[in-house]
């Protein structure tokens, strides 16, 4: 790789790590049950994180697709060691506030106590629907994920314990695995970055409860962008430096209050972190508070057999609005974000609904809230899984009529409608895997 004009390497072995191939690994969804077996690579940092020796083709892996694990970056994962020392057993409020494609999300959730809300926002319309799929995929109900400006954020009060900013950057981090970053990086980007960063800090903060974190991160290695940031937040705002300890093993260097990770030095790319508390004393928490806002349509005519499609539906507010069925964790908090923001889903959106009829979507099927004792289901092999995923026609055999769990592996890959001949495919059209060729054989993978 040839590095471009102006990029110093200001860490030792940085050079020589740029040009050495980049590692491959995924992140098993614990929240599922997946844990990972004896024998394989460990990520350090990440208890769920495995290396794997190759890059498989993972479009063809129903597992991916079923939210079983998620492709990420070693060094991203991160995320889930630090919040883990950030957060007690008590429900908190998180935001990733530049969250697509959603792997940092996922790994935070990974470690939030149970019942926490998780806000996930993007500012790109088209990033945004990939970050939406991805929580989905990932099955975590009590999430939230908008799209805008950070600076909605400053419309909801201080309601946040921890926020998460992985901010937009030069890329110097990926210089390894992308060549358009190497050829759109210049050092006016890097200032251009840096400005944006600011902004977004300074929108962010006021989201922040006193007592609560920020979680500043880039890809990226010069100072411009990361110890100058870090002083910049210091001097600005009532904020203090925390130091997440991290063992000496690990290889990340520390400077100024920011955590680099250094391709070389760790088995990972680039990544930098650093990590603030805002001072004063924690504010008390309304995680639960009901609110008062009227539901879109009367609730009363969801039949209670469909409510009962979710596990303990009593914990969730059911809700028809744009003919979806909603199940939402109710909170003021929520609803806070709602009224600031661009909502483009939150809960689980359980069923779509055409005149009487209630019609089960693939949110419900990944859910961890799914009561999978609700319906029919039927185990089908890979070649069905595949079909299914490429949303063709499934013929299913011994299949009571109407609508059917598809499970592959034991685990829910998603809804049919059984007419008997044949079943209806339910999976989103958006969705579907688009590749003429098929392998012969799952990849093997988890």
């Amino acid at each position: 790789m040839i590095l471009p004009e102006g990029f110093i390497c200001e860490f030792d072995g940085l050079e020589e790590g740029l040009q050495a191939p980049p590692s491959v690994s995924v992140r098993l969804n614990s929240g599922k049950g997946m844990t990972p077996h004896s024998g394989t690579a460990k990520v350090p940092w990440c208890a769920q994180g495995i290396y794997l020796d190759s890059r498989p083709q993972f479009t063809f892996d129903p597992a991916m697709h079923q939210g079983l694990y998620y492709v990420q970056d070693a060094s991203s994962m991160i995320y889930n060691h630090i919040i883990s020392q950030l957060v007690g057993s008590e429900p908190v409020n998180y935001l990733d506030a530049c969250a697509a494609p959603g792997g940092k999300t996922t790994a935070a959730i990974d470690v939030l106590p149970s019942g926490s809300l998780v806000v996930a926002n993007e500012y790109m319309f088209q990033r945004a629907e990939i970050l939406a799929e991805n929580i989905i995929k990932w099955g975590y109900p009590n999430c939230i994920v908008t799209r805008g400006d950070t600076a909605r954020f400053r419309k909801t009060g201080a309601i946040f314990d921890i926020i998460a900013a992985d901010v937009p950057c030069s890329g110097e981090g990926m210089f390894r695995k992308d060549p358009e970053a190497v050829a759109q990086w210049t050092p006016a980007l890097v200032e251009e970055c840096a400005a944006k960063q600011r902004e977004i800090v300074e929108n962010l903060w006021r989201a922040l409860r006193p007592g609560g974190y920020l979680i500043y991160s880039t890809c990226t290695f010069n100072r411009t962008e990361n110890e100058d940031m870090a002083a910049f937040i210091l001097e600005n705002f009532d904020a203090e430096a925390v130091d997440p300890v991290f063992p000496e093993e690990w290889n990340i260097v520390l400077r100024d209050n920011c955590h680099h990770f250094i391709p070389g030095k760790v088995k990972g790319e680039g990544l930098t972190v650093a990590i603030f508390r805002k001072q004063g004393d924690t504010q008390s928490r309304n995680s639960t508070a009901t609110s008062k806002k009227k539901a879109k349509k009367d609730t009363a005519k969801i039949p209670d057999t469909v409510k009962e499609w979710v596990k303990d539906s009593d914990r969730f507010k059911f809700t028809i609005t744009d003919d979806k069925l909603i199940a939402a964790s109710p909170s003021r908090e929520a609803d806070a974000v709602a009224s600031a923001c661009d909502v483009i889903y939150r809960g689980i959106e359980i069923a779509t609904v055409k005149g009487k009829d209630f019609i089960p979507t693939q949110a419900l099927a990944l859910s961890t809230a799914l009561n999978g004792q609700a319906f029919n289901t039927a185990e089908v092999d890979y070649a069905t899984a595949i079909s299914y995923l490429r949303r063709e026609t499934i013929i299913l055999e011994d299949v009571p009529r109407g609508f059917v769990l598809l499970l592959y592996k034991g685990n829910p890959l998603g809804f049919v409608k059984n007419l008997g001949n044949r079943a209806n495919n339910l999976y989103p059209q958006n969705w579907r895997v688009l590749s003429a060729h098929v392998p012969d054989h799952a990849p093997e993978i988890i």
